[in-house]
């Protein structure tokens, strides 16, 4: 497989800068083997089966965006990951402008709020040790920090702090994501309960999210791509309701790429097992789905490994077809754009 074979014309005036209000405003596009339905996402319950189960990601956004000095230079931080172990407060992030920093050097965030860089990585990345103790540091990222919206957001407009509130899913309980589940975006506490009383199932896995999401593919031939890591759990009563949901001949709906990449990682023989380990998976056409039948997802760039997840659920030319629609029909496009309801292809 290419690079090539996941490319599509986007127009610029379909990516998405705020959300919809309210959430699930959203439009939904419905993809089937016979075809698309224009749909909206507060249609969920209408258009899911009494006894689907919905498999959510409850992972929460960290206000991993920091700027700060190197003495007279601006320095923007991204968090990336918690070093493991370490008796200090270490965190590897991604600094810019980063080759001008050097080991030893201190940034400061705010007059009680500063870092160290510990070390440096070939990829770019940054090891800084946080002076004070965890509920300091939780209390000043809190009061520092913003939400690290992706790239393309932040190359269009200023961080606002509507968005402490809207890059969050009202799923949201374990900290440690550096990007959000967008799909889980389009729900609200109104629309989980319809679904409830649908008869329609609810579990949480949780997939801390990190800002390799939004690393391009920049290798032609697609099986060289080296995928990040990200940590994810399945609990063992989740395990057993979902395998027993799939033996009764019961549909398992993921909410979102992370949730359905977590399912996957977490299967075997058909199975779906207790997981807490980073996954890597890397899924393109011609993966065998073991879990997951319907996916929600929104819309993803051109050329990504979420193109490619897509491609690989429901069929690169349906997938196609399905984006030419959406991009015809005004669908808004990424994090903050509407989503999509795919069936899984044969």
């Amino acid at each position: 497989m290419r690079l090539s074979d996941f490319d599509f014309d986007l127009p610029p005036d379909r990516i998405a800068l705020h959300p919809v209000e309210p959430r699930d405003a959203a439009r939904l596009l419905h993809v089937r083997a016979e075809g698309f339905s224009d749909r909206i996402v507060r249609d969920l319950p209408e258009i899911l089966h009494p006894g689907d189960v919905l498999v959510s990601n409850d992972t929460k956004v960290i206000p991993a965006q920091l700027e700060g000095r190197r003495k007279e230079a601006r320095i923007e931080v991204t968090l990336l990951t918690r070093e493991a172990g370490a008796k200090s407060i270490e965190w590897w992030a991604f600094a810019r402008p980063g080759k001008k920093l050097k080991l030893g050097d201190r940034i400061d965030f705010a007059a009680d709020f500063a870092a160290t860089v510990l070390a440096k990585a070939e990829d770019g990345q940054v090891r800084l040790g946080f002076e004070g103790d965890e509920a300091s540091f939780q209390a000043r990222l809190a009061c520092h920090g913003w939400m690290p919206l992706p790239p393309y957001i932040r190359k269009s407009r200023a961080v606002e702090r509507r968005d402490d509130a809207d890059y969050q899913t009202v799923f949201a309980a374990r900290e440690g994501a550096v990007a959000a589940p967008t799909a889980g975006l389009h729900f609200t506490s109104a629309l989980l309960e319809r679904l409830a009383a649908k008869g329609i199932e609810q579990q949480r896995v949780t997939l801390h999210v990190g800002a390799g999401t939004f690393l391009p593919v920049k290798a032609d031939d697609v099986s060289q791509h080296k995928m990040h890591a990200e940590y994810g759990e399945v609990g063992p009563e989740t395990a057993a309701t979902i395998n027993r949901a799939k033996a009764e001949g019961r549909r398992i709906v993921a909410v979102g790429t992370t949730s359905l990449r977590l399912l996957e990682s977490a299967a075997k023989d058909g199975r779906l097992l207790p997981f807490a380990d980073s996954t890597d998976i890397f899924i393109t056409p011609g993966f065998k789905f073991q879990i997951a039948d319907l996916l929600m997802t929104n819309f993803h760039l051109p050329k990504s490994t979420l193109f490619m997840l897509v491609s690989a659920f429901a069929g690169t030319e349906r997938m196609k077809a399905a984006y030419a629609h959406a991009i015809a029909s005004g669908y808004r496009f990424f994090s903050y754009g509407d989503a999509s309801l795919l069936e899984r292809g044969a």
